[in-house]
């Protein structure tokens, strides 16, 4: 199988076939390579190597786009964070400790994306009310 063929069936699979149609049905002749080549090379040789499962992959994805402050892709990274089997309690266990290497701000900005995706998700811990201190007599 080629790196293109493996890449594509990683891809559809962690990123979902709407995604992945949506980027190919607007590839053009000027970017129609881009999507070949990050097929082939993102998702055929590294994220279908056998040395990390996708779940970890993803948790991975997620903390590097936060603290690369990549808002947009991380959004997409976290849907599939939470396709490959990442919990919201795993995703904020991931930005808490991205905060201590790639700083507040990033982590900062990295939750505000993780909130709204997974509140559309309708992933629960994201929209239940927090309550930090004490509980009310």
């Amino acid at each position: 199988m080629t790196e293109e063929a493996r890449g594509s069936e990683v891809r559809w699979a962690v990123l979902g076939d709407a995604h992945v149609d949506r980027m190919r049905d607007a590839a053009s002749e000027f970017s129609g390579p881009w999507q070949d080549h990050i097929t082939a090379t993102a998702w055929g040789r590294v994220w279908a190597r056998d040395g990390l499962d996708l779940r970890t992959r993803s948790m991975l994805t997620v903390a590097l786009l936060a603290a690369l402050r990549c808002d947009a892709e991380l959004a997409l990274h976290i849907r599939a964070a939470v396709t490959n089997g990442v919990t919201a309690d795993e995703l904020r266990e991931v930005l808490l400790h991205t905060s201590v290497y790639a700083g507040a701000p990033a982590a900062n900005a990295a939750f505000a994306v993780a909130q709204q995706v997974l509140a559309e998700m309708g992933v629960s811990e994201a929209i239940h009310p927090y309550q930090s201190g004490p509980a009310a007599p």
